[in-house]
């Protein structure tokens, strides 16, 4: 759940992500491929098509799902975020589809990010999508009144801890997570999705959930280091802070959306030269980033797809840049902010029917590819122009340039990597690198070359 002061109705998400080794909180997910795509609202039969097709073939480590608890009735996307019980019967899919869904992605060569909503339940009252009935406090046969906070008022003061931890989040039950029954329950839950496959876990609405306590759910899991990250949204001298919660495993680092777009639309990529911990962000092993996620790209704090080569840009300078563990948002194309995903969810094809697949969009989804050939790199031969044009090095494994200015650029680019002739994945154009570890190359504006060792050929 993101933070919001809104109605429920355009309020409902945000999350931390966290990942853990057996000892300690990693922000990078295991394995070598860390990119993950989230599918926001794509059904479950969609995502698996999708693993096969393009999501494994472009190298992709992981995919993230939408919630798949039974929730509240209605077309909105938030309401995936209001759950009724924790029945897989929400409008994405039923338990044979989750369950085929992950197996499909596995085959792929994929590992499954569910989702997870575990701070509140809903509010009013009604039949949820999987035909149960549930009043506000009281859903039967999962909890009922005494498993809810005490403070049954909104969250009105980022100053005040338990005013944050233990109030409602826009209205909704705020469940009380402290107590053994609630703590049992939750990890019944995510055991369930363990048992069908899942690899991990994204907590939304982390922030408004005392860290001892999910890190007391994580001990209760069958796979106790799984993969994870929390939604904690960073607030300047607010009472709870990211840095709380990377003990449980991978934080969402919110500045670093908020900063790029602020870079983009506003200052120069030639500030972006020690991007990451250097602007006081979270350790890059605890920080997952992004450039947009579905809360961000309607409350106007990120770029989003509506904003053209910034956010094209954007989204490949985050896959070259070494730094956390990146999400790639793929959502749809929205006016009303509210509006739930086309077709309830059923992809038939990219770009048609208002699907946006940022995942496959060619300059983000060949960076994919970039990013697991110079995992482990570090940046070397930073150079700018003072403003917006930029370039630099993935040790003797990559190098990327970037031309924000508005008119092309041309010059000699000096990199470390070996000679020989490469391909430029931003527009399958080939690269001569000379024997000195120099190429020379024009730049249309708003473009970006990026080239790595094994890919020769376009």
């Amino acid at each position: 759940m993101a933070r919001r002061t809104l109605p429920v109705a355009a309020a409902l998400t945000a999350a931390a992500l966290v990942g853990m080794n057996p000892t300690t909180a990693e922000a990078s997910p295991p394995g070598t491929k860390d990119v993950t795509a989230v599918l926001f609202e794509w059904n479950y039969a969609s995502v698996a098509k999708e693993c096969t097709s393009t999501l494994g073939p472009a190298g992709y480590g992981y995919v993230q799902v939408s919630p798949p608890a039974e929730h509240i009735q209605g077309s909105q996307w938030w309401t995936s975020y209001q759950p009724v019980s924790y029945r897989i019967a929400g409008r994405l899919g039923d338990r044979t589809a989750f369950k085929n869904m992950i197996d499909t992605c596995h085959a792929a060569g994929l590992k499954v990010v569910v989702d997870t909503v575990v701070n509140h339940m809903a509010a009013g009252s009604g039949t949820g999508t999987g035909g149960s009935s549930y009043t506000k406090y009281d859903y039967p046969g999962l909890y009922s009144s005494p498993d809810f906070d005490d403070c049954t008022s909104q969250v009105t003061n980022y100053q005040d801890r338990w005013n944050v931890q233990h109030c409602e989040l826009v209205g909704l039950a705020d469940l009380d997570t402290g107590e053994e029954y609630v703590r049992k329950t939750i990890a019944g839950y995510m055991n369930d999705l363990l048992s069908l496959g899942a690899d991990g876990f994204r907590i939304d609405a982390a922030k408004h959930i005392p860290a001892e306590d999910l890190a007391n759910v994580k001990s209760r899991l069958t796979n106790p280091s799984v993969y994870w990250k929390q939604e904690v949204i960073y607030g300047a001298n607010e009472a709870v802070q990211p840095s709380e919660y990377t003990g449980n495993g991978d934080v969402q680092e919110f500045r670093y959306a908020y900063d790029l777009k602020r870079v983009l639309n506003n200052e120069k990529l030639a500030y972006l030269t020690n991007f990451g911990e250097g602007w006081g962000y979270l350790k890059s092993s605890d920080a997952g980033v992004f450039v947009d996620n579905h809360d961000t790209e309607r409350n106007g704090s990120t770029l989003n797809y509506k904003d053209g080569a910034n956010y094209t840009l954007a989204n490949v300078f985050m896959l070259a840049w070494p730094y956390g563990a990146p999400d790639i948002n793929s959502g749809y194309e929205w006016s009303d902010a509210d509006a739930g995903p086309p077709n309830g969810g059923k992809v038939n094809a990219c770009w048609q029917d208002g699907w946006k697949c940022q995942h496959a969009w060619p300059e983000i989804r060949s960076m994919v590819a970039f990013r697991n050939a110079t995992r482990g790199q570090a940046v070397t031969g930073w150079w700018d122009n003072g403003n917006n044009w930029i370039a630099f090095g993935r040790g003797t494994k990559g190098y990327v340039a970037i031309n924000h200015e508005s008119s092309s650029q041309t010059r000699t680019y000096q990199t470390s990597l070996p000679a020989g002739t490469y391909c430029n994945v931003q527009n399958n154009t080939t690269v001569a690198v000379n024997s000195g570890g120099q190429f020379t190359a024009t730049l249309g504006a708003n473009t970006a070359l990026a080239i790595y060792a094994g890919k020769s050929s376009c």
